[in-house]
């Protein structure tokens, strides 16, 4: 049921793929693209990577689609570029395909417990975390402790690309170079379905987002999500009562804050694990308890994570809502 069941999912993803880069009404794009997304993190959820699957939904499916919303608010809602064959880019992206379905079959099945990957680093990760950390996500575990550096770079990466993103769209555009568009426009709430149904979704977001930022060594979730989560939120609190409500909310001042301060966080615990005596994002030294200090380490690491994710996500909405319509 499970291999059918995956089947389709794949058509599907094959059909979306297709009809996306066939339409031209850019708009259909953009929501098949939010279909693309959902069905991947179902695939993710079938494989067992409930993190990953989580943030694809809340990411890919979520504020991706609304943030190309915001980029489609900007020009017209068709392609008017005539698409023409060209037979070498055909051939390559044919002779691409071929190459990376030939490199599928030498992977391990699901669950080969002779894989390379349960019988390396995989093994001593499940056999170390409840000595060492004592939490049962051993996801958490390893992209907080085990990969502290990869995560953390990570965060950066986001960070570099909120400021990128404002640099390009922060500073507003020259007078008459785009149609009028106020930016405290009221948005939704006119319509009753819509402020109905948001009004009841939004605290759940809220409270859900929470959950997953402080239950992720529990369960699947970490800052990450979590920050996509309450960023949602925002975001769709935004659409329902407009940019003037939104921003007396969650001011810019504040999203600037979060965006550093998150980061920051992050970066201090490592520097407070030099200070202590250990090496930096060493978390046993925060504690007299080695595995108290690496739970509070990694529930602080996260919590920044969270802050900075939820900061970028809405700056860069807030960039794009706030613009004309060209």
């Amino acid at each position: 049921m499970t291999v059918l069941f995956g089947g389709f999912l794949l058509a599907m993803l094959v059909i979306t793929a297709l009809a996306m880069v066939q339409t031209r009404n850019l708009f259909v794009a953009v929501m098949l693209g939010g279909i693309f997304s959902l069905l991947i993190a179902t695939v993710f959820f079938m494989l067992d990577a409930a993190d990953v699957s989580l943030t694809e939904a809340a990411v890919g499916a979520g504020i991706s689609t609304v943030l190309f919303l915001g980029a489609l608010s900007l020009t017209s809602d068709h392609e008017h570029s005539k698409t023409t064959i060209r037979p070498l880019a055909i051939i390559i992206v044919i002779i691409t395909m071929l190459l990376i379905l030939m490199s599928t079959f030498d992977f391990p099945f699901i669950g080969d417990p002779q894989s390379l990957v349960q019988n390396h680093v995989g093994a001593e990760y499940l056999a170390k975390t409840p000595e060492f950390i004592d939490i049962p996500n051993v996801v958490t575990a390893v992209l907080g402790s085990y990969r502290g550096y990869d995560t953390l770079g990570e965060v950066f990466v986001v960070l570099t690309a909120g400021v990128g993103v404002l640099f390009l769209l922060g500073k507003a555009p020259p007078p008459g170079c785009y149609r009028n568009k106020p930016a405290d426009t009221e948005g939704l709430s006119h319509y009753l379905i819509p402020r109905l149904v948001g009004r009841l979704v939004i605290p759940f977001l809220i409270l859900f987002g929470l959950y997953v930022q402080f239950h992720g060594e529990y369960s699947p979730g970490g800052g990450f999500q979590a920050g996509a989560l309450i960023a949602a939120a925002n975001i769709l609190y935004a659409l329902l009562e407009g940019e003037k409500s939104a921003l007396q909310v969650v001011p810019h001042k504040w999203l600037m804050g979060m965006i550093a301060s998150g980061a920051l966080l992050y970066g201090l615990v490592g520097v407070t694990g030099i200070l202590l005596g250990g090496n930096f994002l060493d978390y046993s030294v925060l504690s007299e308890d080695p595995v108290k200090g690496q739970q509070l380490g990694l529930l602080i690491i996260e919590l920044g994570v969270g802050i900075t994710v939820t900061g970028v996500l809405l700056s860069i909405y807030h960039a794009f809502a706030s613009r004309g319509k060209i």
